[in-house]
């Protein structure tokens, strides 16, 4: 099943778990551990937070849009949303744990008081894709799922509902045809039919594993838990 073919409520709701998830996993960091380096190049934990936060802000922004019809654009340049982040980064661990809560609040309270015709409005994403103010949720969803992961500190992609475990690797292997990339290879999820990235070209590399340990690689998180012919490749850049 696809996340796209909940309902809307079910859609915040899965949201919404992502979020309580990803501040659990916030919870458990001393106040140092924030900013010690992840996995993302470049980035500290305090970081990843500050893009949660700033994220979750940016998306208020959207739902102003969608409410009022005024173009409310998510970022006012590629440039402002960098270094709105990297100077969040430098936030004391109270103020980036401030940040965090806070736009999360902001954020649900205006998808709770959204009027039901608004979610069909369209806005623009930070990507330049003009959607409906509905995607909101699996925008927010796909962030604070894989970023709570990116914290380094006990998340796992074994936690993630199926459901956004299947529409991770379909947004994933979409963008990659988008891209022309993957040529040859081919994706063998336990359970699953085999998934051709390119279903034109002949197939060179199989990639095996969980639909947890798949994704994990795709989005690329590490390739734990899955399998090849040979060495593991690295996968195509994804966004």
């Amino acid at each position: 099943m696809s996340f796209q073919d909940l309902s809307l409520a079910e859609r915040l709701t899965v949201a919404r778990r992502g979020t309580a998830y990803f501040a659990q996993r916030l919870a458990e960091l001393t106040d140092g551990q924030l900013y010690e380096p992840t996995a993302l190049d470049g980035w500290s934990r305090a970081h990843l937070v500050a893009h949660v936060g700033y994220n979750a802000a940016a998306l208020c922004r959207l739902m102003d849009w969608a409410a009022s019809g005024v173009e409310t654009p998510m970022y006012a340049s590629a440039e402002q949303r960098g270094r709105e982040i990297a100077e969040g980064a430098t936030l004391n661990g109270a103020a980036l744990r401030n940040l965090f809560t806070h736009t999360v609040a902001r954020l649900d309270k205006k998808w709770r008081n959204l009027p039901d015709s608004a979610w069909s409005a369209q806005v623009r994403t930070a990507q330049g894709r003009l959607v409906p103010a509905s995607e909101t949720a699996w925008m927010r969803t796909r962030e604070v799922w894989i970023h709570a992961v990116d914290l380094g500190n006990g998340g796992r992609f074994g936690d993630f509902p199926d459901v956004v475990l299947d529409s991770l690797l379909t947004d994933i292997v979409g963008m990659w045809q988008k891209k022309d990339l993957g040529a040859g290879l081919v994706l063998a999820v336990d359970g699953y039919a085999p998934i051709a990235v390119q279903p034109d070209s002949p197939v060179s590399e199989k990639i095996g594993g969980s639909l947890a340990s798949l994704v994990r690689w795709a989005a690329g998180r590490g390739a734990v838990g899955v399998s090849a012919g040979g060495e593991i490749p690295e996968p195509p850049r994804w966004l």
